[in-house]
C-alpha cells in the first residue's frame, strides 16, 4: 500500500489543527482509502498549546508525528524539515488553516498516477478576502520576477503541492538556508500539472503574514532568483555618469557664451540629493546580495529540533 505524506507547517494553531484532522480524515476515508497516510506536523516555534494539541492527537491516532523547533525558524524551515522527515511515496506541503483544501488531493494523486506527473500544483485565481493593496503587490510581486528572472513562477502559485518522491528528493539537496519554495519547486523542474481554485478563507484565526513580512519575503525570492538588480545597479551608475558628464559641458560651454549663467545653488543641492538617494540604493541592492552571501558561508542549519516523535 502506498503512503502520502502530508508535511504541515505549524505556528500558533491550536484551534486550526482539530479541523484540519476531521478534514483529511474525511478525504481519506471517502476517496483515499486505499492509501496509507502520515502526517507530519512541524511545529515553527509556537507560544500557544499547538505542540500540546498536536502531542494529544498523535496519542489516539499512529499515523501522526511531529517536529517541534527549538524558537521561530520560518515557514521555510518548516517545510524543509518536513520533507525531511517524509517516508511516503507521495509527499505533499499543506497550511493548516484549510486554506490549502485537502478535498484536492485525489484529483492531484490521479495527475500523478494516471497522467503520470510529477508533481500536482495549485495556483488561486482570485485573491477574494484580502486587502486591496497585497493583492496589487502580490501580482506585481510575481509581474516583475518573471520578468527579471529565468525561473518562471506561477502568479498565485501556493506552496501546496503533492510530489512524487524524485522531486522531493531534489528539494532536499537544495541545501541553502535562505529559502524560498515558491521558487525552488519551479528550478528543480519536472512535469507539473496546476489545479485552479478560488481562494478560501482560513478556518479560523488570523494570518501570521503580515504586510511587512510578505514584503521581506518577496525580496528573499528576487535575490535568490535573479541577479538583475545588481546589473540594474550598474546600468543606473554608468547612465548617471554619462549624464553628468554632459551636464559638465553642457554648463562650461553656456558660462563661455554668457558669462556668470551658471548659478543655481538649490537646483544644485536637489541634484546632490537625488545622487545621493540613488548611490544608497544600489549600496542597498549589493547589501542584500552580500547578506544572504553571508548568512550561506555561516553554514548554520537551517532548523534545530528541540523535540520530535
Amino acid at each position: 500500500m502506498k503512503r502520502i505524506s502530508l508535511i504541515i507547517p505549524c505556528l500558533n494553531e491550536e484551534q486550526a489543527i482539530p479541523e484540519f484532522k476531521k478534514e483529511v480524515d474525511r478525504v481519506f476515508s471517502e476517496h483515499l482509502n486505499g492509501y496509507e497516510r502520515e502526517l507530519i506536523f512541524v511545529d515553527d516555534g509556537s507560544t500557544d498549546h499547538t505542540l500540546q494539541t498536536i502531542k494529544d492527537l498523535a496519542a489516539e491516532s499512529p499515523e501522526i508525528r511531529f517536529i517541534s523547533f527549538s524558537r521561530n525558524f520560518g515557514k521555510e524551515a518548516a517545510i524543509y524539515a518536513g520533507l525531511e522527515a517524509a517516508t511516503g511515496d507521495y509527499a505533499a506541503v499543506m497550511d493548516v488553516d484549510l486554506q490549502d483544501p485537502p478535498s484536492l488531493l485525489p484529483d492531484m494523486l490521479a495527475a500523478i498516477e494516471e497522467e503520470r506527473y510529477d508533481c500536482a500544483g495549485t495556483r488561486r485565481t482570485t485573491r477574494e478576502g484580502e486587502p486591496a493593496l497585497r493583492s496589487f503587490f502580490a501580482r506585481a510581486f510575481y509581474k516583475t520576477i518573471n520578468r527579471i528572472s529565468d525561473t518562471h513562477i506561477v502568479d498565485g502559485a501556493r506552496d501546496y503541492k503533492l510530489m512524487t518522491r524524485p522531486v522531493l528528493e531534489a528539494l532536499l539537496s537544495l541545501k541553502e538556508y535562505n529559502r524560498f519554495s515558491k521558487g525552488l519547486y519551479e528550478w528543480v523542474g519536472f512535469r507539473t500539472k496546476w489545479f485552479e481554485y478560488e481562494n478560501v478563507e482560513r478556518v479560523v484565526g488570523k494570518t501570521k503574514w503580515s504586510f511587512f513580512k510578505l514584503f521581506l519575503y518577496s525580496i528573499e525570492g528576487i535575490v535568490a532568483f535573479s541577479t538583475v538588480p545588481l546589473a540594474l545597479a550598474s546600468i543606473i551608475g554608468v547612465m548617471l555618469s554619462l549624464i553628468s558628464f554632459l551636464s559638465i559641458i553642457v554648463l562650461m560651454v553656456r558660462e563661455l557664451i554668457w558669462h556668470h549663467s551658471a548659478y543655481g545653488w538649490t537646483s544644485m543641492v536637489c541634484i546632490f540629493c537625488l545622487m545621493g538617494g540613488i548611490i544608497l540604493l544600489c549600496l542597498g541592492i549589493l547589501g542584500q546580495y552580500l547578506a544572504k552571501t553571508y548568512t550561506e558561508v555561516k553554514r548554520r542549519p537551517i532548523y534545530i529540533a528541540r523535540e520530535r516523535s
